[in-house]
C-alpha cells in the first residue's frame, strides 16, 4: 500500500501512483460489495507489485556507503511515512469501536499487532478466515498488508546491498536479478502449495507473498537499463500492452476468490506488463498521469487505512445498503484527504531529527504510546465507553466455551477447559471421566459420549434433563477445529492436536462405554454446503459420508449406538453477533446481519440432509435434528420462538439458551430410540406373533428428499 521515497536521481513516475489508484478503488467496491467485484481485493497484490518497484527504484541509488547508513536511511524513511497515517486511524478507530462493541477485544489486539507490523501474524494464528464474517467484523482485518510489506522490508534492503545494490558505484545488477529470481520462485512455490493444503497460511505470511514485492523488484531492475538510456516502445506497441494489460486486470477483478491460486499470479503478471508499457503521449499514460487518478493514488495509503474502519464501524452500527453508500463513500475520501493532509504529508517531509535514530526512536514511541491506549480502551475503559445494551446471555463470546458447568440442584458439573483439546499444547492432555461427565458414569442408566469440535462444548446445558430425570451420564469433551471426521482432511495450526484427538482421546474414552450407550457427534456440518456448490466440496461431503459410515459400523459392532446433530442454520455467514443482533439506537436500521430464509437454508442443505438420511436408512445412525429450535420462523435470525438469543458469538455457537432449548428434543430423541430398542427385542424374545409398540421420534422440520 505503500510509495516509496523517490531518489533524487531517478525519474517520478505519476503514472505509478495513477496505478495504486486503480488497485485501491478496486479493494474498496470489493469490501462494499464482494458480489460486484469479487476480485477487487486482488488491488493488494497490485499494491505489493507497486511497492516493490518502487522501493527498489529508492534504493537503487543510495548515496550511502556503509550498510549502516544505507539501512538507516530506508528505515527513517519508512518509518515518517508510515506510522503517522497508521497511529491515527488506529487510535481513532479504536475509540469509536469501544462505543458500539462491548468486546472489542479481538479488533484491538489486531490493531496493536498492526501497530508494530505484525496484525498478518495474529490472524493467522487465530485462524482467520479473511473472507469469513469474523474478519469482515474485526475493524484492522485489512492491515494484514501491512504486515507483509513491513516484513519484506525487514530483509529487503539487506539482500539489495549483499547483492550489489546500493552504495557502489556501479550497482551489480545482475546479482540482484539472480538472487531475487530464486527466492521469488520459492516463494511462489510456498504460496502455491499453502494454497492447496491451508489457504489462511497462503494469504496471511510473508513467505508466501514475497514474490509478489519481489516481482515489483525484478520488474525494476530489468527496465532499469531502458530507463537509463530513455529508449522507450513505440507509441502503438505501448499502447496494445497497455489496453492487454488492463483489460487482464478487468478480468481477474471479476474472478471469484476461489480462483485466488490463479488469480494472484495473473494480477502480478498484469500488473508488471501495465508498469513497463505506460509511456507518454498515449491515452492510457495520460488516463493514469491525470491529476485527478493521481491524487487518488497519492491518498491511497490513507484510503486504504479509513475505507476499511468507516465500513467495519458502519457494520456495527447503521449497516451497508445502497442508499448509505454515497455517505460512506464521502466520509472515507473525508478522512482520507484529511489524513494525508495534515499528518501523512506534513509529517512525511519535516525533519523530526536530525539524528537518524532519534526520529526512528519518535517513531517506535509513538507507536508504544499509542499501543498502551488501545490497551486501556480495551480493558479499563472500555465498559465506561460502551454506549449500547447487552443482549441477555448466560455466556458470551467462544471463550465462553471453555467454561466449566455445575448442574443446578445437583453435585455433577463439567469440568469445562480439562475436557477440551485447544492446541498443539494439549497432546498427551488426559481427559478425566468424572472432570467431564454429567451425571455419575459408572452407575448411569446409559452414557452418552459427546464428540465433536468447539460447537460439542456450546451444547454442554443441552443434556441436563437426561442427566437429571432419565438417569443417564453424558461426557462432553471436543478438538477445536476438528473436521466432522478424521477422513475430511485438516491442515493449520492445529493439526497435531486434531489427530491426537482422534486417535487418542475418543478410542480411549469410547472403549469406556458398554453395550446400549451412545456416542454423539456435534459439529458444524453446515459448513459443508458452501454458496457455491464446487467439486472440493463434493469431495468433502464424500470423506463425511465414508468417515460417517466407518465410525457408525465400529461402534455398531460393539453394540453402540451413534447419533449425528444436524447442520444448523448458517449463523456463522450471517455477518453477525449478538450485540448486532439485539436492538441497538446506534443501528436504528435493524443492523448489519444478514440472515437467510428458512427455505433457502434447507435447499442449501439439501446434499447434507441426504447424506445423513441415507445413512440413516442404511446405517442406524439417528439424526439429530434442531432445525425448529433454531430456525423457528420463515427467516433463520439469532432470535428462538420466545425471543431468546440463540448464539453466543459471531461463529455460529449455539447460546447456552439454545442448548437449554434444544434440551427436550435431544432427550426425547435419545429415550425415544433406546425405547425402541427395548421393544425389538422384546418382540424378538417373544416370536413372530408379538406385535411391539413403535416408540415416536421427535417431530423435526420438513427438509428436501425426506
Amino acid at each position: 500500500m505503500m510509495r516509496g521515497h523517490h531518489a533524487g536521481a531517478l525519474e517520478y513516475r505519476p503514472e505509478v501512483d495513477g496505478l495504486r489508484a486503480l488497485a485501491v478503488i478496486g479493494v474498496i467496491i470489493t469490501h462494499f460489495n464482494s458480489h460486484l467485484l469479487p476480485g477487487g481485493f486482488l488491488g493488494v497484490d497490485m499494491f505489493f507489485v507497486i511497492s516493490g518497484y518502487v522501493i527498489t527504484g529508492s534504493l537503487y541509488k543510495s548515496s550511502s556507503v556503509s550498510l549502516g547508513d544505507f539501512l538507516l536511511d530506508f528505515y527513517k524513511r519508512r518509518v515518517k511515512r508510515l506510522i503517522p497515517a497508521l497511529v491515527l486511524c488506529v487510535l481513532v478507530t479504536s475509540v469509536l469501536l469501544t462505543l458500539f462493541n462491548p468486546n472489542p477485544g479481538t479488533s484491538l489486539k489486531t490493531g496493536v499487532a498492526a501497530l508494530f507490523g505484525v496484525s498478518n501474524l495474529y490472524l493467522f494464528f487465530q485462524a482467520t478466515d479473511y473472507f469469513g464474517a469474523s474478519a469482515q467484523l474485526n475493524a484492522f482485518t485489512h492491515t494484514w498488508s501491512l504486515g507483509v510489506e513491513e516484513q519484506f522490508y525487514l530483509i529487503f534492503p539487506l539482500l539489495l546491498w549483499l547483492a550489489g545494490i546500493g552504495g557502489r558505484e556501479a550497482p551489480r545488477r545482475l546479482n540482484a536479478i539472480i538472487l531475487l529470481s530464486v527466492l521469488a520462485l520459492i516463494s511462489l512455490w510456498i504460496f502455491i502449495s499453502l494454497h492447496a493444503s491451508n489457504p489462511p497460511a497462503a494469504y496471511y505470511l510473508t513467505p508466501a507473498r514475497f514474490w509478489e514485492l519481489s516481482a515489483g523488484a525484478l520488474l525494476f531492475l530489468a527496465l532499469r537499463p531502458r530507463q537509463a538510456q530513455q529508449r522507450r516502445l513505440s507509441n502503438a506497441l505501448s499502447e496494445a500492452l497497455s489496453i492487454i494489460a488492463l483489460a487482464g486486470i478487468a478480468i481477474t477483478f471479476l474472478v471469484p476468490v476461489e480462483a485466488s491460486v490463479y488469480s494472484t499470479p495473473a494480477i502480478v503478471l498484469f500488473t508488471m506488463l501495465l508498469i513497463a508499457s505506460l509511456q507518454p503521449k498515449t491515452v492510457s499514460f495520460a488516463v493514469f498521469a491525470h491529476p485527478v487518478t493521481v491524487h487518488i493514488g497519492l491518498l491511497s495509503y490513507s484510503l486504504y487505512l479509513w475505507h476499511w474502519a468507516v465500513i467495519s464501524l458502519s457494520r456495527w452500527t447503521i449497516g451497508i445498503e445502497w442508499w448509505t453508500f454515497p455517505f460512506q463513500l464521502a466520509l472515507i475520501v473525508l478522512l482520507a484527504e484529511v489524513s494525508y493532509r495534515y499528518v501523512e504529508n506534513p509529517l512525511r517531509r519535516a525533519e523530526w531529527s536530525p539524528s537518524r535514530l532519534r526520529t526512528m526512536g519518535f517513531g517506535v514511541s509513538s507507536l508504544v504510546g499509542a499501543a498502551l491506549v488501545v490497551v486501556m480502551l480495551g480493558s479499563v475503559l472500555n465498559e465506561r465507553l460502551y454506549a449500547g445494551t447487552h443482549p441477555e446471555l448466560a455466556a458470551v463470546g467462544n471463550r465462553s466455551l471453555m467454561d466449566p458447568y455445575v448442574m443446578q440442584d445437583t453435585h455433577s458439573g463439567w469440568g469445562g477447559e480439562p475436557c477440551l483439546i485447544e492446541s498443539n499444547a494439549d497432546i498427551g492432555k488426559d481427559i478425566s471421566l468424572e472432570a467431564c461427565t454429567l451425571g455419575r458414569f459408572d452407575t448411569a442408566q446409559r452414557r452418552v459420549l459427546v464428540i465433536g469440535n468447539s460447537h460439542a462444548a456450546a451444547f454442554v446445558q443441552a443434556f441436563d434433563p437426561l442427566v437429571r430425570e432419565e438417569g443417564y451420564a453424558v461426557t462432553i469433551t471436543a478438538a477445536w477445529a476438528a473436521p466432522a471426521v478424521p477422513e475430511i482432511p485438516h491442515v493449520g495450526l492445529r493439526e497435531k492436536a486434531i489427530d491426537y484427538y482422534w486417535e487418542e482421546v475418543v478410542p480411549t474414552l469410547v472403549d469406556q462405554l458398554q453395550e446400549d450407550d451412545w456416542v454423539f457427534l456435534i459439529t458444524d456440518l453446515n459448513r459443508l454446503t458452501p454458496r457455491s456448490p464446487s467439486s472440493a466440496a463434493q469431495d468433502r461431503l464424500q470423506q463425511l459420508e465414508a468417515g460417517l459410515t466407518r465410525l457408525s459400523e465400529t461402534l455398531a459392532s460393539r453394540g453402540i449406538k451413534f447419533a449425528v446433530l444436524h447442520g444448523k442454520p448458517f449463523a456463522r455467514e450471517a455477518m453477525c453477533e449478538p450485540i448486532m443482533a439485539a436492538s441497538q439506537w446506534f443501528a436504528p436500521f435493524g443492523g448489519p446481519c444478514t440472515y437467510f430464509s428458512k427455505e433457502d437454508t434447507l435447499k442449501r442443505l439439501t446434499p447434507l440432509n441426504d447424506l445423513l438420511r441415507g445413512l440413516e436408512m442404511r446405517n442406524g445412525i439417528k439424526v439429530v435434528d434442531l432445525l425448529e429450535v433454531f430456525c423457528p420462523d420463515e427467516v433463520c435470525t439469532y432470535f428462538g420462538a420466545n425471543g431468546e438469543m440463540l448464539y453466543r458469538d459471531d461463529m455460529g455457537h449455539a447460546s447456552v439458551e439454545a442448548a437449554r432449548l434444544a434440551a427436550p428434543a435431544i432427550r426425547d430423541l435419545f429415550l425415544a430410540a433406546d425405547q425402541a430398542d427395548v421393544v425389538a427385542r422384546r418382540g424378538q424374545t417373544h416370536g413372530p406373533g408379538a406385535v411391539p409398540t413403535t416408540a415416536s421420534l421427535p417431530a423435526v422440520p420438513d427438509r428436501p428428499g425426506r
